[in-house]
């Protein structure tokens, strides 16, 4: 069977948001939807297939999110693999697209609603997809009935990396003060507040070495991409300027390791190491031949739902010279921008400050570094860089590592906010300015011409339910 190369056409975003209940699913998926075809510059009728990614939702979430944007009667595929679920709906659609005979355009939505406070689980009678990772970490941990799950599970993982490694509280709170200052300069993120190290450290505790400023907010929002095949930008020239090669990718799940006592295999230290071993070697990607200069960069997403995972995780992506070594691209300036800058760790300020909502975070990954290898990220870009590196991770599990490439196998260079603005679509440089809603004008652009309903859009009376 034959593959061919698959691109990201286009990227939408909304903004990341405090979870209050001010904006429903439907209108988050749907902004998100329509800036990603606008950005693409293609109408929804070109699309061939869909796939809906949300966590906390019912089953046929995404044909309501989807159906806005005309009612084409295509396959639409509802994605749910915990916080992987986003990049999970990526390399599902890329899968379909790269061996189909037919199908050339997928447009890829994730979306969240979320309640305020830690994760719960959704349905309280149902056996627990973690039940047999938290006995394990029992096992090994212990268990603190005061604290969130999540935040066991990751920072006993920190505990382990420091016990081992020599890494320190204050490395993994320099993890989260980089984040934070990165996300000063993204306009969709849901705090955009910079800290110094000591104000990570002082602030309130929520499981050791974790404090609250080093572990992401729950939010809503939005994000999607469009992805097309190498027949697709054949047939369509004048398009291939925008799109970016998803050069390598690769999904994994849990081996027997999880259960060997380790905190950091509980968190997926092995998976998301098989998934980048896989993706790197489709891209034909080698990091342990990258010198270590800044004359090529490479920008990194990277799954910081709190900032112990970050360290673990740079060594299982072999980002490091050596394993336990991570912690010492944080003391050396090489973690972010600047003279020494080598591995640039979330240029869009990661989960940590912009937020994570469930279905969204992969595909919101994906934006950031396609904006990135485009030049469109002007105010944070990292400039020169041959590659980028996307690494999504879900407890229970999955992780899905993906690596970027220009369509023209060049490096990154700044693109000014006139340029972006002209060629955009959207009139503006979406990657340095967020805008919010959706104009009628764009409607008319992106929504299909042929299968377009107005019931879709009308909206809620008060008090209205469901019968179902």
């Amino acid at each position: 069977m034959s593959v061919q190369p698959v691109y990201v056409l286009g990227v939408g975003l909304t903004k990341f948001i405090k979870p209050r209940g001010l904006v429903d699913y439907p209108e988050l998926g749907y902004e998100a939807g329509v800036k990603a075809l606008l950005d693409a510059g293609i109408n929804y009728d070109d699309v061939d297939l869909g796939v809906a990614c949300h966590v906390y939702g019912d089953s046929t979430c995404g044909q309501r999110v989807f159906y806005q944007f005309g009612m084409t009667q295509i396959p639409i595929y509802n994605q749910n693999n915990n916080c992987a679920t986003g990049s999970t709906g990526l390399h599902f659609a890329r899968t379909l697209l790269s061996t189909s005979p037919t199908s050339d355009v997928a447009l890829v939505v994730g979306f969240e609603k979320m309640a305020p406070g830690s994760l719960k689980a959704s349905f309280p009678t149902h056996t627990s997809p973690l039940d047999k990772l938290s006995r394990s970490m029992f096992e090994s941990s212990g268990i603190d009935p005061q604290a969130p799950a999540a935040a066991q599970f990751f920072g006993n993982a920190a505990r382990e990396y420091i016990s081992k490694y020599g890494a320190t509280k204050s490395d993994f709170a320099e993890v989260a003060r980089v984040g934070h200052l990165h996300s000063a300069k993204n306009p969709y993120s849901q705090f955009r507040d910079v800290y110094t190290l000591q104000q990570i450290l002082d602030s309130p505790n929520v499981f050791d070495p974790l404090t609250r400023l080093q572990c992401c907010p729950t939010s809503d929002g939005g994000a999607a991409a469009v992805i097309v095949t190498e027949r697709f930008l054949k047939s369509h020239p004048e398009l291939r300027s925008r799109a970016v090669l998803i050069a390598g990718q690769a999904m994994t799940t849990d081996s027997p390791s999880a259960f060997n006592r380790s905190p950091m295999e509980l968190i997926g230290y092995s998976m998301s190491a098989l998934a980048a071993q896989r993706a790197y070697k489709e891209a034909n990607y080698d990091p342990t031949k990258t010198p270590p200069t800044t004359t090529s960069p490479i920008a990194v997403e990277l799954h910081d739902c709190f900032s112990a995972n970050v360290l673990p995780t740079l060594d299982s992506l072999a980002l490091t010279p050596a394993k336990g070594t991570a912690h010492n691209l944080y003391r050396s300036g090489e973690a972010t921008y600047g003279p020494k800058g080598r591995i640039i760790v979330n240029p869009s300020g990661g989960l940590i400050s912009k937020g994570h909502p469930l279905g969204a975070t992969g595909l919101a990954q994906c934006a950031e570094l396609v904006w990135q290898m485009r030049g469109w990220a002007n105010n944070r870009l990292v400039e020169g860089a041959e590659l980028a590196v996307q690494h999504n991770l879900g407890l229970g599990g999955a992780a899905v590592v993906t690596v970027y490439k220009r369509a023209d196998g060049g490096r990154t260079r700044r693109v000014a906010d006139e340029e972006v603005a002209r060629v955009s679509g959207a009139g503006y440089n979406p990657a340095t300015e967020a805008r919010t809603g959706v104009s009628e004008e764009w409607r008319k652009k992106t929504c299909s011409k042929n299968a377009f309903s107005e019931y879709i859009h009308l909206k809620k009376r008060e008090g209205e339910k469901a019968v179902l």
